[in-house]
């Protein structure tokens, strides 16, 4: 049985190890604040999230369908309260400066494995038309 003890304390410590590295550590989270880059190369700018969770910034887009010269935009948005593992859920809406559009984007704030933090996001663009039989190709 003597043999057995030092076995059975590198299993449990293997088995147990995992589960320790995969948990958040309390002082890691995920903060919205700063500048983020997407992978198609446009740029945001989070201010300062307020105690209600209510921010403002900027999104410089590098794609656009329209023709007019693009411009940085203006955005308004809302944090939740952070949860258990500080990655909070969020949402903002972008009032494009070039064109007569708005876009909405919903999304979560996560920690990949290796600390850094990721938006994962989805958007809704509406584009104005003429008249409401349009409609349909508006967002």
């Amino acid at each position: 049985m003597v043999q057995a003890t030092p076995f059975l304390l590198v299993l449990s410590l293997a088995l147990v190890a995992p589960s320790l590295s995969a948990r958040q550590s309390p002082l890691l989270q995920c903060v919205l604040t700063g500048r983020w880059t997407n992978d198609l190369g446009s740029n945001m700018t989070i201010g300062a999230v307020n105690g209600k969770g209510n921010f403002a910034g900027s999104y410089h887009t590098a794609v656009t369908a329209t023709t007019n010269e693009i411009q940085v935009s203006p955005l308004q948005g809302s944090q939740h309260r952070t949860n258990q593992k500080n990655q909070p859920t969020f949402g903002f809406t972008v009032n494009w400066s070039f064109s007569d559009s708005i876009t909405v984007f919903t999304g979560q704030c996560f920690m990949d494995e290796k600390g850094k933090e990721v938006l994962k996001t989805m958007w809704l663009l509406r584009s104005h038309v003429d008249n409401i039989k349009n409609d349909w190709k508006a967002t």
